[in-house]
């Protein structure tokens, strides 16, 4: 039997997202047995970016205005440059993030995705990891930055590069698996 059957997963992105990070945890988690759902601001796809030019573009299940945070146990949010910079000024996006986090659900954010928790303030006290170029960021916002493949905080998990897939979706599935955390203050 799959390690989280009947999760329900939403990977929020849009275009602009890193190929891998969306790609490779939608099948991972599906294999695991939770149903995964592409959500984004606009229906049919979103095309994604790969190394040095735009990468293949992946169906969009639902729209962002037809979710709640209540309809799923987790959220992943995959980075790449464009993804989380167009995603951090969409209102509807940041309350969507919000919700999981005021809910106490797992969130995943590879890469540059933190900008978006950044944006939210929920880095503040909390062990994180994130592509190197936004380390500052990351510790301007209160984050306890470490230079790790994986770092997991209370139901936050966060992975620095694509190359660390693997070992993040892992976590994402245990920590899903887990369920519920309590925040206490950091």
């Amino acid at each position: 039997m799959p390690e989280i059957s009947g999760k329900r997963v939403a990977i929020l992105a849009t275009h602009g997202f890193e190929q891998s990070e969306l790609e490779v945890p939608l099948k991972k988690l599906r294999e695991a047995g939770a149903k995964v759902d592409v959500v984004s601001l606009e229906p049919g796809e979103i095309k994604g970016w790969e190394k040095k030019d735009w990468g293949r573009p992946v169906p969009v299940d639902r729209t962002l205005d037809a979710v709640s945070p209540q309809d799923y146990d987790a959220l992943v949010l995959p980075g790449g440059q464009i993804n989380p910079d167009l995603l951090r000024i969409e209102d509807q996006a940041l309350d969507f993030i919000k919700g999981f986090w005021t809910e106490r659900k797992v969130i995943g954010a590879i890469c540059h995705a933190p900008w978006l928790l950044v944006e939210l303030g929920i880095l503040k006290g909390r062990r994180v990891t994130s592509y190197k170029s936004i380390r500052t960021d990351v510790v301007n916002a209160g984050g306890k930055w470490e230079d790790s493949e994986v770092v997991t905080d209370q139901g936050l998990v966060t992975s620095r590069n694509p190359g660390d897939l693997d070992a993040f979706c892992g976590k994402l599935v245990e920590e899903i698996r887990e369920g519920r955390h309590e925040r206490r203050a950091a």
